[in-house]
């Protein structure tokens, strides 16, 4: 009796048999493979959560520098700043003057239309210096005694091939210089030119905004401008809220689905009612 309870405490002091299943790193090939099949799926799902949340956030990052790039630093670089040849006060000159703006910016005899004013008109009042200003000094010193035109920074020059006609609007359509120039007649300084590296066109032709979406004439002066009027979206000469980009899309695609057969539409041209290409282009 006593042998074997010494065999059964030997037996129970003995350490407990070890799992049958290798350690990872003593296990072989096949042995590694069937314990890589059992191991928990959730070690590898957070893995690729991980990856994903990665991805999304360097997505974020770039995006967010792409339009801080292209929005914001790209503008500035694109343009550089011109200062006028010499300071403007259009508010004194209107109080001067008769004929408010045509008092300067006239219609010729034949109709056309004279822009900038040339330094004969300038020499009529500043053939002596009036006043003790820098501006009228550098008048009369640089231009008026020597003969040389001025050379003035147009805002609102197009390009060559582009005809305008200002008699077309102002004289039929009846339109106001402050609908396409806004308040310059009230002004008192000149804004700083903003010149396109590229093109050498001034920045008032595209406009402030990147995106070119404004409809309006007094912050962009491209063609898509002029379409919404002579598209007859509004009524020219006649003073009406700019219609949002989006709207306008939207009621130009409405009508070309369901056109209304009642509405004439307008042509480009305001003088001879017809639609041609050469109307705006040389």
């Amino acid at each position: 009796m006593s042998t074997e309870n010494d065999k059964a405490g030997e037996a129970s002091e003995e350490t407990p048999a070890e799992s049958t299943t290798p350690a990872p790193e003593e296990a072989t090939g096949a042995e590694q493979l069937e314990i890589a099949a059992t191991e928990p799926k959730a070690g590898k799902a957070a893995k690729m959560n991980n990856a994903t949340a990665f991805i999304i956030l360097f997505f974020v990052l770039g995006f967010a520098a792409s339009l801080v790039v292209g929005w914001v630093i790209f503008p500035k670089l694109l343009y550089s700043q011109k200062p006028q040849p010499i300071e403007f006060n259009h508010l004194k000159h209107n109080e001067l003057v008769d004929n408010g703006c045509e008092s300067c910016h006239f219609f010729r005899d034949d109709g056309s239309f004279s822009g900038v004013p040339k330094l004969a008109q300038c020499r009529d009042c500043h053939e002596e210096q009036q006043g003790e200003s820098e501006a009228e000094a550098k008048l009369v010193k640089d231009y008026v005694s020597k003969g040389i035109e001025i050379p003035w920074l147009v805002y609102s020059r197009q390009p060559d091939c582009v005809f305008f006609s200002h008699a077309a609007h102002v004289k039929v359509a009846e339109m106001e210089c402050v609908t396409c120039h806004g308040e310059v007649g009230n002004s008192e300084t000149l804004r700083v030119y903003e010149a396109n590296r590229i093109t050498g066109y001034s920045r008032d032709i595209w406009g402030k905004s990147i995106a070119g979406l404004t409809r309006n004439p007094q912050k962009r002066m491209k063609m898509d401008v002029c379409d919404h009027c002579h598209a007859g979206i509004m009524d020219i000469g006649k003073e009406s809220d700019v219609e949002p980009a989006w709207r306008r899309l939207f009621t130009k695609a409405v009508s070309i689905v369901f056109p209304d057969p009642t509405k004439r539409p307008k042509r480009s041209s305001v003088q001879t009612e017809k639609e041609a290409c050469f109307v705006c282009h040389k």
